[in-house]
């Protein structure tokens, strides 16, 4: 396609596992393939269980927001403070080790049980600890993803968690970024090189309000029927044992560790590799 600009339109992590994103202009890929604050901070229950929005409804009433300075994360119950509740919203140093199980007490007087707060500086705590890279997606994927649903694009963009958004290509161009099951895709943004690995599966949380986590009822079938209308020739359906499948997961080398992304910074698309995707 010779009339596409790619390039990193959109750089958003997300602090604390299954809580609110942050925008950033810049970041450093990290020993573990993570993004500098990406999944730095995750809450985990008395089983060891993450407490996400697969299992936990509820983290879709908590408004947090954190500081990367001074590493503050502030917590708000949205429904208990219009409801004048007793759980006050509060800031909790979470760069000490004191600061997160405060954290962690404010949770558990939130969720209504024992959970911890726990933090990893050296890559996060991705769902996939495989191809633990960003995920990949296209504001044009979004874009055609919201009109399916009748819904604003940030509304989606919310719902599907994306880390790297490209701009300057049509919908699903990210589908080129992977190949079959037993190949990946090396492409570059900036100075650094991702290996594009399998298209995402997704699980309950894009049905559900980011704000209120009320649910659209058959959001799944219909999202399937519309990625299987749409889905291009360019996108290997050795992956498409099911279409409910979104963004591009991704793995690091080695030498991209270190490298930093920005905002506006080209991609290319190099070739596809057999082999190790973190060799």
């Amino acid at each position: 396609m010779t009339d596409v600009d790619p390039h990193l339109a959109r750089l958003r992590v997300y602090p604390v596992k299954s809580l609110d994103p942050d925008d950033r202009t810049r970041a450093r890929v990290l020993a573990d393939g993570g993004l500098t604050h990406d999944r730095a901070y995750a809450v985990r229950d008395a089983d060891g269980r993450y407490v996400n929005g697969k299992r936990e409804p509820a983290v879709h009433g908590i408004d947090a927001t954190f500081d990367p300075e001074s590493h503050e994360l502030a917590l708000r119950a949205r429904e208990r403070a219009a409801e004048g509740g007793a759980l006050p919203a509060t800031t909790f140093a979470v760069g000490e080790a004191s600061g997160r199980d405060a954290a962690a007490d404010w949770l558990s007087a939130y969720f209504g049980y024992p959970v911890t707060l726990e933090h990893d500086g050296t890559g996060g705590f991705p769902d996939d600890t495989t191809a633990h890279g960003p995920t990949v997606v296209s504001t044009a994927t979004l874009d055609a993803v919201a009109d399916w649903f009748d819904l604003g694009t940030e509304s989606v963009r919310r719902r599907f968690r994306p880390t790297l958004e490209l701009g300057g290509v049509p919908a699903f161009w990210e589908d080129r970024l992977y190949a079959d099951r037993e190949r990946v895709v090396r492409f570059r943004i900036g100075d650094a090189v991702f290996r594009g690995t399998n298209p995402c599966s997704r699980c309950a949380v894009p049905s559900r309000d980011p704000e209120t986590g009320e649910a659209i009822a058959g959001f799944r079938e219909t999202f399937v029927e519309r990625r299987e209308a749409t889905r291009p020739d360019w996108a290997d359906a050795t992956w498409f044992d099911h279409h409910y499948r979104l963004a591009v997961n991704t793995a690091v080398p080695e030498a991209t560790v270190g490298e930093t992304l920005a905002v506006g910074d080209a991609v290319e698309v190099l070739g596809i590799d057999d082999g190790n995707p973190q060799s």
